[in-house]
């Protein structure tokens, strides 16, 4: 594949519905069985067209992954919300799943840590839940060490969290 066939570019309007639908299906993949399932749905529900069309809106949208006129995926990244020596965050990295294993992830991680550098946010972290396997894993890959473990909460559910660090 070519580099014009995937390209990393900002996020715009037109791009809201369709990034609804991969934030669904990445969101249902990931994390059917580890959230559970009610909250898992509220909180998908919640990410619908609008609410895409809002964010894209903000000066700085989410990054997409254009696949030759699909948006395979995107990335959502600023300075990190809690206080410590990693000054940036990768809030969000998702594939939809077909576009998964196929090398895509790390040009979005990568684009994002380039964004975050630009913005001067030195050292970075990235929060994974620890049953996501497959995050993990992809993030111990990109170079990231656990830092920090938290635990999440839905409802009554507790959902042990790792963070990773770089420096």
């Amino acid at each position: 594949m070519t580099d014009d066939f995937v390209q990393i570019r900002e996020g715009r309007s037109e791009d809201a519905p369709r990034l609804a639908t991969l934030f669904r299906q990445s969101w249902e993949l990931t994390y059917r069985g580890i959230i559970p399932h009610a909250h898992l749905e509220c909180m998908i529900s919640r990410r619908g067209t609008e609410w895409w069309t809002s964010s894209l809106a903000a000066p700085e949208p989410p990054l997409v992954l254009d696949a030759g006129g699909v948006i395979a995926g995107y990335a959502t990244c600023g300075m990190a919300r809690l206080p410590g020596p990693y000054r940036g965050e990768i809030y969000e990295l998702y594939l939809e799943p077909v576009y998964q294993g196929l090398g895509f992830g790390e040009r979005l991680f990568e684009a994002a840590r380039y964004r975050l550098d630009m913005r001067r946010l030195r050292g970075l972290i990235v929060w994974a839940l620890e049953e996501n396997e497959a995050a993990r894993r992809f993030y111990l890959r990109r170079g990231g060490r656990p830092v920090a473990r938290a635990v999440e909460r839905f409802g009554h559910a507790r959902v042990p969290k790792v963070a990773f660090g770089w420096e």
